[in-house]
């Protein structure tokens, strides 16, 4: 049964500054309301400073729970909101749109997380969970006395686009973008365009020669009039933000610099070579994609095939699962199977990766044309021989002598060797194995921290064509918002001078800067920081760390910071 919503109002009290708050206290269903007392915490709130209602939501992100936010802030007047629910990374924009859409300032709004840092930390320890609730209220509530109405910061965009790298996944974007009038540097470090797919003979599940949509985007891309496409070529130098960054690039020597508003990263890949595992000789024991030549030249002849999935992959090395190897291996093995009802194919593997309805589909179809699957394990791996393959059969419960005139490893894909050069040019970053890393795996998986650049297809991680070409049209079209409003709107919770006078200078602010927010230049009163405000993020790093106090972070002041510590240490 659903605990009691209540309802507190307080009348005819002498606010300081008059200020009105009005807090709002989640259950959040049974994620908080199971753990804490949130009855017990909204009463609390009602003694609380300059707070002047007090509410109890079942779910305060409902389109209910919003209404009475913005009905409370007509009828009680309110001029500050403080929401005690989950996490401000997901659900404060909606909480400040709410505001916004109610007369009042988005940025006079507070976010406490009582669910992340209460509910669900300490949900053995109630009682502690409430106490520390009611802190972070007390403490939201503070700070939201000392907020300040806060306007969103507009910088005009460049209304082109660069995109890095020419593989089908950067054709896709530039094509994209360019439809729909957009001017695009197309910059690909390779003499041709394509990367992996130039070596690819059919494209799983569908069976697409992968030379035919090759051709067919490369004619597309050569032949658009927005499109200016640039081989051979190595970026140099990026500066700026999000619509106006300043490139250079350099070809057979010679330099050139061009603007551009956003940028996609679509770099794409490489595949693992296994050199020094399973006699691996390029000849007769080759990999998935040399296998893919052979078909392209018409030069196989094996009988006997036996591929070894995981090679390279889910070690101590490479521990993620390159997800694309165990449908290389499937529809190649048809191929095979195709090409020659009589020959064997042994497949030895340690887990099958065939998600999708799809790619099921192909796997049973290859069981039915005869390939034959042996799990094998990881502590006891096949033995290549010169015309064998050994493995052990967990099933049988003995060693197996497969004949073999053909042995194929499936290799994972890797990052590219220029990811951590890219990575700093543009400050945006990598996870361990190289590969770059969005923004919010959920919330913003083909976009960075870096408001501007975009990213797709495998330099995020190793995808097939169909995910590669759907990441490529959704790069394609996050970059297109920015582009298509003309003028880029950033939330101005950024760093600012606060103190001029005190500002020596130093630079130390600047060389921290993850986002390039910051630069020094000369003023009248001698050399100053000066804040680019559409590249800043908020992050706090220049204010944490200048030793004369001169920087700060709106909604995030030392006043405002010190009078939750005070608020904190009150209780």
């Amino acid at each position: 049964m659903s605990p009691p919503l209540r309802v507190t109002k307080k009348r005819g009290v002498k606010l300081a500054e008059d200020i009105r708050t009005g807090v709002f206290v989640c259950d959040c269903g049974s994620n908080i309301a199971g753990y804490l007392d949130c009855g017990e915490i909204a009463e609390y709130a009602e003694s609380l400073p300059n707070v002047v209602f007090v509410k109890e939501n079942l779910y305060t992100c409902s389109e209910a729970g919003i209404n009475e936010i913005k009905d409370a802030i007509k009828d009680e007047k309110l001029n500050r909101v403080v929401v005690a629910s989950c996490s401000p990374r997901t659900h404060e924009p909606l909480f400040r749109e709410s505001c916004a859409e109610a007369g009042l300032n988005p940025y006079l709004f507070e976010m406490v997380n009582i669910r992340d840092q209460c509910s669900w930390v300490h949900m053995k320890q109630r009682e502690q969970g409430n106490e520390k609730a009611k802190d972070l209220i007390r403490m939201g509530v503070a700070k939201a006395a000392l907020l300040q109405a806060q306007e969103p910061i507009q910088s005009e965009m460049d209304p082109k686009a660069m995109i890095i790298g020419a593989g089908i996944s950067g054709m896709t974007s530039a094509l994209a973008l360019a439809n729909r009038g957009y001017q695009v540097f197309l910059v690909e470090k390779s003499r041709e365009v394509g990367g992996l797919l130039r070596n690819l003979h059919k494209l799983a599940p569908a069976d697409v020669d992968a030379e035919e949509l090759l051709t067919k985007q490369k004619m597309a891309v050569t032949n658009h009039e927005n499109i200016r496409l640039l081989t051979s070529t190595t970026i140099s130098e990026i500066q700026g933000y999000i619509g106006h960054y300043d490139v250079t690039v350099s070809a057979n020597g010679t330099e050139e610099k061009f603007g551009v508003g956003v940028i996609i990263i679509a770099t794409g890949a490489k595949v693992f070579r296994p050199e020094g595992l399973f006699n691996y000789d390029g000849k007769r024991v080759i990999t998935q994609f040399e296998l893919e030549g052979l078909f392209r030249t018409k030069k196989f002849e094996a009988k006997n095939v036996v591929m070894i999935q995981c090679v390279g992959a889910r070690s101590e090395e490479r521990k993620y699962c390159s997800r694309i190897c165990c449908m290389t291996a499937i529809k190649n093995s048809i191929a095979i199977k195709e090409r020659d009802p009589e020959a064997t194919v042994h497949i030895l593997y340690r887990d099958i990766q065939a998600y999708g309805t799809e790619n099921e589909t192909l796997y049973q179809r290859s069981k039915q044309l005869g390939v034959r699957y042996i799990k094998y394990d990881q502590e006891r791996p096949p033995e290549v021989q010169d015309e064998a393959v050994k493995v052990y059969h967990h099933l049988l419960g003995r060693e197996l002598e497969l004949v073999q005139d053909l042995v194929v490893l499936s290799t994972p894909l890797i990052a590219g060797e220029d990811n951590e050069e890219l990575s700093k040019l543009l400050r945006v970053t990598l996870d361990e194995n190289k590969f770059f890393l969005e923004s919010h795996v959920k919330l913003k998986p083909l976009d960075f921290a870096t408001d501007g650049v975009f990213l797709c297809g495998n330099a995020h991680y190793p995808a097939t064509i169909r995910e590669a070409i759907s990441q490529a049209l959704g790069a394609a079209s996050r970059a297109s918002i920015p582009l298509a409003k003309g003028m880029m709107t950033v939330e101005p919770i950024v760093s600012v001078l606060a103190d001029e006078d005190a500002c020596r200078g130093c630079g130390l602010c600047e060389a921290l800067c993850p986002y390039g927010a910051l630069e020094i230049v000369r003023t009248e009163k001698g050399r100053k920081v000066r804040v680019i405000p559409v590249a800043c993020k908020g992050c706090g790093i220049c204010a944490a760390t200048c030793y004369v106090h001169a920087l700060n972070i709106n909604s995030y002041t030392d006043q405002q910071v010190e009078e939750q510590i005070r608020a904190f240490l009150s209780g």
